[in-house]
C-alpha cells in the first residue's frame, strides 16, 4: 500500500555516486548514498532547522550495487536530512520496512537533537495486535527522531602529531567524557562537555596519564524504560549513530558543532602527549530485538545487518542476541562489516583517534562454529593499512563465551583473571599466590602461547563496570537501591572487602587501612608487566556510595567530585609517584614475560622469587600470602648499569620479617615504597631514599607492600 509519500523538490538534482556512504559535501551540492539491498523505493527528506515537516522530499532513481545515491545542488555542510524507505513488512523473513517510521542515516557524522520516544512513535508494530511484532504501526515517527547533519570535516589540526607511544609504554585512563568535569566542583567554563574536559588535562599529564580510554563518545540512544524512570544511559553503550560523536557532550549547541568540539579535545590531548583510545559498541545497535525501535538499520534493511533467527516458518523474525541487548550485528554480511570498518577508519583518519577497546569483542569474532580467531571481521582489521597499525584491545567476553587469550597475535585483551586475581590476593584470601605470580609476570600462560607479549595483557583492577578503587575497600556488598531493580542488577560477586565496616566511616583506624589496601592496589597494578589501565577518579577515591552497576547514574554519584582530589591529595601523590617509578624502570614496562631466564650476559636471572626467609616459595601452601621478588635491572640511561629492585606483596594479615637478597660490592638496598607509612614516607624520591641499616632484613606490617631499590 503506497501512502502519500511522493518525490516533491524544486531542487537541482543529478545523479551523483554510490560512493561514498553517507552526505558528502562536494562542489555545489552534497552526495547522498545509502545502503538498503532489499528496498523497493528510497526517499531522501531535507530538513531547515526549526521546521519539522521536510522542505524536499526526494526520490532515489539511481541505484548502483545495491546502493541508493544522488547529487543535491545548492545545499552544504550543516543541513539536516534523513530517509524514509519502502519495501515489504514481512518480519517472518527479516522485512520491517515501513516508510511511515523516519530513519537516521547509518553513516551521518552528526545529528540534530535526540530520540525521544515519548510516545512510542518508533515502535514498527502495533502494541494491542494478536503477534505484536508481525504487525505494523502506520503513525508518523518524525516527531520523535533527530535528523541528520551534513557535516564538514574540514578543521585546523594545528600540525597534530600522534604520539604513537608503544603499548607497552601506556598508562591508561579510562574516563567518562561528561562524569570527569559535570560537577560542579570541576571549576571548568563548560562543564559536562568535550571543551570542559580540555579544560583538566593538566590533571592527566602531572599524573603521568599518556592514554586516555574514553567511554564510548559514539552518538547513543537513552532506552524508553530508563526514561519512564527517570534515568539515563549514562555510559553509552547503546549506539545508534557509529559515525557521529555523542552530541550532548557539545558546549555548542548548532548542528555540526559536536564534530568540532570532539577533534579539538583529540588534539589537545595530543598536544600534552596522551593517546585517545575509544571504547566503541560495534556488537549490537540502539534497535533492541523485534519488539524496539525504529530508528535506522530496521528500516533500511534488516536482513542485511543483524543475525537474525527463528523457526522454520519464520527463520528471519528474531534477532540472535550474544549481548544481552537485544540483538546483534551480523558481521558475516558484507554491509555490516563495511559498516564497522568504514566507521573505525573515520575516526582514525578523520578524528585523529589512536586506538580501541571493542566492547564484548567476542560477539565480533562469532562464527556458525561459535568463536573463530580466523573470523570475518579479524581479518579485515588484520589486511586493513589504516587500523592494521592502530591499538586494538578486545573486552574478551559476551554473554556465553570467555575467550581471554584467545584473540588474533595484532589484538591486545582486557585481561579479567589480573582483576579476579590481584582483588583476591590483596583482600588476603587464602590459595592466591601462584595465580598472582602468574598475572604480576605478564600473564604468559594466556599470551606466550601464540607470540604476543605482556604488554597485550591490558591490566586492571577496577574499571567503569564494577566498583571504583574506594568502594572496593569499604564495600562488602553492592548497594544500587538507585537504579530502581531492588539491587538485583549488577555483579554479586566483587571480591572487595570493607576493612571492617560497611560504608564511610569517620574511624581513623579503619581509613587509614582503606588507604593502605588502596595503595596496595595501585602497586600491584603499575608494577606488574602488561599495560595497566585505572579507572579515572580512583587517584583521589572517588566513590560511586557502593554502586557497582551506575550505568544509568547521570548524575553527582558518578560525576567525578574535584572536591576529593584536594581532600586526598596524598592519595594523587602516591599515584604520581608509582606511575613515575614505572616510567623510569624499563623492567617493568617490557616486552618480554619475566621467567626467570638470563636478560643479559650477567649470569642473574631476570626475576628470582623467595619466601621469607631466602628460600624457594610454597606456591602450594593456601596460607601463604606473601609474595618477594628480586628483579635484575639494567639502566640503559647509565650507560647499561645493572641495579636490583625488590618487591615485597604482604597481603597476610601479620607482619612478617622478611629476610633481603645479600648484595655484592658497593650495592645497597634503600626503601622507596611502603604503604605502611605515612605521606611523604609511603613513597620516597628514588634519589633521597635512605639506606638500610645492614641488618638484612625488613620489617614488612600487615596487609602493605615494600619495595627497595639497590644501584651500586
Amino acid at each position: 500500500m503506497k501512502t502519500g509519500l511522493e518525490h516533491s523538490t524544486k531542487k537541482k538534482i543529478s545523479e551523483g555516486k554510490y560512493y561514498p556512504l553517507g552526505a558528502t559535501p562536494g562542489a555545489g551540492g552534497v552526495n547522498f548514498a545509502l545502503y538498503s539491498k532489499h528496498a523497493r523505493e528510497v526517499f531522501l527528506c531535507l530538513y531547515e532547522q526549526g521546521r519539522t515537516e521536510p522542505t524536499d522530499v526526494i526520490g532515489l532513481a539511481q541505484r548502483t550495487r545495491d546502493i541508493w545515491h544522488c547529487f543535491v545542488h545548492g545545499i552544504g555542510p550543516g543541513h539536516l536530512y534523513a530517509y524514509r524507505v519502502r519495501g515489504d513488512f514481512d518480519p517472518a523473513h527479516g522485512h520491517r520496512f515501513n516508510e511511515h517510521k523516519l530513519l537516521l542515516d547509518p553513516y551521518a557524522r552528526a545529528f540534530a537533537g535526540k530520540v525521544r520516544n515519548t510516545e512510542n512513535l518508533l515502535l514498527a508494530y502495533d502494541q494491542n495486535a494478536p503477534g505484536r511484532d508481525m504487525s505494523r504501526d502506520e503513525r508518523d515517527s518524525a516527531s520523535a527522531m533527530p535528523r541528520s547533519v551534513v557535516a564538514d570535516d574540514a578543521f585546523d589540526w594545528q600540525g597534530d602529531a600522534r604520539p604513537d607511544i608503544p603499548l607497552g609504554d601506556l598508562v591508561i585512563y579510562e574516563v567518562h567524557v561528561k562524569g570527569f568535569t559535570a560537577h560542579p566542583s570541576s571549576g571548568v567554563s563548560r562543564p559536562g562537555t568535550y571543551a570542559g574536559f580540555v579544560e583538566r588535562i593538566e590533571h592527566l599529564k602531572r599524573l603521568g596519564i599518556n592514554a586516555v580510554e574514553l567511554l564510548p563518545v559514539q552518538e547513543f540512544y537513552v532506552e524508553d524504560f530508563l526514561h519512564a524512570r527517570g534515568l539515563a544511559n549514562y555510559w553509552g553503550y547503546n549506539t545508534m549513530g557509529f559515525f557521529a560523536p555523542e552530541s550532548s557532550y557539545a558546549a555548542d549547541p548548532a548542528p555540526g558543532a559536536p564534530v568540532r568540539e570532539f577533534k579539538t579535545l583529540v588534539r589537545e590531548l595530543h598536544r600534552a602527549g596522551i593517546e585517545v583510545l575509544l571504547d566503541v559498541v560495534y556488537n549490537h545497535t540502539a534497535e533492541g530485538n523485534e519488539l524496539g525501535p525504529v530508528i535506522s538499520f530496521k528500516g533500511i534493511d534488516n536482513a542485511s545487518y543483524y543475525a537474525l533467527t527463528g523457526p522454520e516458518e519464520a527463520p528471519g523474525r528474531y534477532y540472535m542476541n550474544y549481548t544481552g541487548c537485544g540483538n546483534s550485528l551480523n558481521l558475516a554480511s558484507a554491509p555490516a562489516i563495511r559498516l564497522v570498518m568504514d566507521s573505525l577508519r573515520y575516526w582514525v583518519e578523520c578524528m585523529h583517534v589512536d586506538g580501541f577497546r571493542f566492547d564484548l569483542a567476542s560477539v565480533l569474532g562469532r562464527g556458525h562454529a561459535g568463536f573463530e580467531r580466523s573470523a570475518s571481521f579479524f581479518d579485515a582489521i588484520a589486511q586493513d593499512p589504516v587500523l592494521s597499525r592502530v591499538k586494538l584491545i578486545a573486552e574478551p567476553w559476551d554473554l556465553g563465551t570467555y575467550q581471554a587469550g584467545n584473540f588474533p597475535v595484532d589484538w591486545s585483551e582486557w585481561n579479567g583473571r589480573f582483576r579476579d586475581a590481584a582483588r583476591r590476593f590483596g583482600k588476603g584470601d587464602s590459595g592466591t599466590l601462584s595465580e598472582m605470580g602468574w598475572r604480576i609476570t605478564g600473564s604468559a600462560d594466556l599470551y606466550a602461547d601464540d607470540g604476543r607479549t605482556a604488554y597485550n595483557s591490558v591490566n586492571f583492577i577496577t574499571c567503569h563496570d564494577g566498583f571504583t578503587l574506594c568502594d572496593l575497600v569499604s564495600y562488602g556488598r553492592k548497594h544500587n537501591e538507585a537504579n530502581l531493580e531492588e539491587n538485583r542488577d549488577g555483579s554479586d560477586d566483587n571480591n572487595s572487602w570493607n576493612c571492617g565496616y560497611e560504608g564511610p566511616t569517620a574511624e581513623p583506624y579503619i581509613n587509614e587501612l582503606r588507604a593502605r589496601m588502596a595503595k596496595n592496589h595501585l602497586c600491584i597494578l603499575l608494577f606488574s608487566l602488561g599495560t595497566p589501565m585505572l579507572l579515572g577518579g580512583d587517584e583521589f577515591m572517588r566513590t560511586q556510595r557502593g554502586n557497582n552497576n551506575a550505568y544509568c547514574q547521570d548524575n553527582d554519584l558518578s560525576w567525578f567530585d574535584w572536591g576529593l582530589a584536594e581532600k586526598n591529595a596524598g592519595m594523587i601523590e602516591f599515584c604520581r609517584k608509582a606511575i613515575a617509578f614505572r616510567r623510569r624502570h624499563r623492567v617493568l614496562h617490557g616486552r618480554k614475560f619475566l621467567l626467570g631466564r638470563d636478560l643479559d650476559a650477567d649470569g642473574v636471572p631476570d626475576i628470582t622469587w623467595f619466601d621469607e626467609r631466602l628460600g624457594t616459595p610454597d606456591w602450594n601452601n593456601p596460607e601463604n600470602r606473601t609474595l618477594c621478588y628480586r628483579l635484575d635491572c639494567n639502566d640503559a640511561d647509565r650507560d647499561g648499569e645493572n641495579y636490583f629492585l625488590f618487591f615485597i606483596f604482604n597481603a597476610d594479615f601479620n607482619a612478617h620479617e622478611v629476610m633481603l637478597p645479600p648484595l655484592d660490592g658497593p650495592y645497597r638496598w634503600r626503601r622507596v615504597i611502603d604503604t605502611a607509612l605515612t605521606a611523604p614516607d609511603d613513597i620516597a624520591e628514588e634519589e633521597a631514599a635512605a639506606p638500610r641499616a645492614d641488618t638484612g632484613v625488613y620489617p614488612v606490617k600487615p596487609r602493605s607492600v615494600a619495595v627497595m631499590i639497590a644501584r651500586a
